[in-house]
């Protein structure tokens, strides 16, 4: 991976970690269509470390007012009745399923699962769940009524976003639309449940940067962190405000149009669906 091919990779992490329509799936996609192949599931869980910086910056008075009330929460004797404190325990409880699932399936992430079909696949099935979630749910529902059971179900839906093409973040405000949250509130959460997930894969990833057999150097991998860092803060502050008066609805609809093309050009043979382009 050259500079050149960082700069446009971070600017595509940072514009699409935050919209449900999966930033790994875009990563790979964008990739292959210009001839560079998979840039790894290394590169992508260290440029997100950027992204989820952005989340914590752009949070980070609710990231404090919740760590306060939760360490005030220690030792657990009951579950406590302060719903900051509540919110921490349901974020490091809704991030267990990606990491033991992470861990567990650690081979297939690198390999199987950026298979471009699987992909495309999951980019349309999971758009129209999201669609159908976001018609058919009511908008009742805020932070500070979540329980366990709402927190453990959002994290095996974020959990799900292993796979590129669901997304994370469209993974976590589905389950939370169908739970009956808000927009505004489930897109809040899944940005909290992210946390401790995305830092901490990219963390671990960290070990796969700059060796010999894995094709990304430090350099560029920086750069693109650094870039989608700028670029998913101001992606989250538009966002926050659409989901005050705006739907999902363009979102699922561009998912389902880019999963449809990807599965056109496999198989067409324009582009191979495990390494890339390969039609002249």
């Amino acid at each position: 991976m050259n500079y050149a091919q960082a700069i446009v990779l971070g600017v595509v992490q940072g514009l699409t970690e935050f919209l449900p329509i999966s930033s790994s799936a875009h990563l790979r996609i964008v990739a292959a269509l210009a001839g560079w192949g998979d840039p790894g599931a290394a590169f992508t869980a260290v440029t997100q470390i950027g992204t989820e910086t952005a989340v914590v910056l752009y949070f980070r008075h609710d990231i404090v007012r919740i760590a306060r009330a939760w360490l005030a929460s220690l030792p657990p004797r009951r579950w406590p009745d302060d719903p900051d404190a509540r919110l921490g325990w349901l974020v490091l409880l809704g991030s267990v399923p990606i990491v033991v699932l992470g861990l567990a399936l650690e081979h297939p992430i690198d390999s199987a699962f950026r298979d471009l079909r699987l992909i495309a696949l999951a980019m349309i099935g999971f758009a129209l769940l999201l669609g159908w979630a976001d018609r058919r749910s009511p908008d009742d529902r805020d932070l500070v009524d979540l329980t366990v059971r709402d927190g453990l179900i959002y994290g095996l839906a974020q959990a799900m976003a292993l796979i590129p093409g669901v997304s994370r973040s469209g993974g976590t405000i589905t389950a939370g639309r169908l739970l009956g949250y808000s927009r505004e509130a489930a897109t809040r959460f899944a940005f909290l449940l992210a946390i401790p997930a995305v830092l901490g894969s990219g963390v671990y990833k960290l070990k796969d940067i700059g060796g010999p057999d894995t094709g990304t150097a430090w350099g560029p991998t920086v750069l693109a962190t650094v870039i989608a860092f700028a670029v998913g803060y101001a992606v989250i502050a538009w966002l926050m405000r659409y989901l005050k008066t705006g739907s999902y609805l363009p979102f699922v609809v561009y998912r389902v149009a880019l999963g449809v093309l990807v599965l056109v050009l496999v198989t067409s043979g324009a582009i191979s669906p495990e390494s890339g382009y390969v039609a002249p």
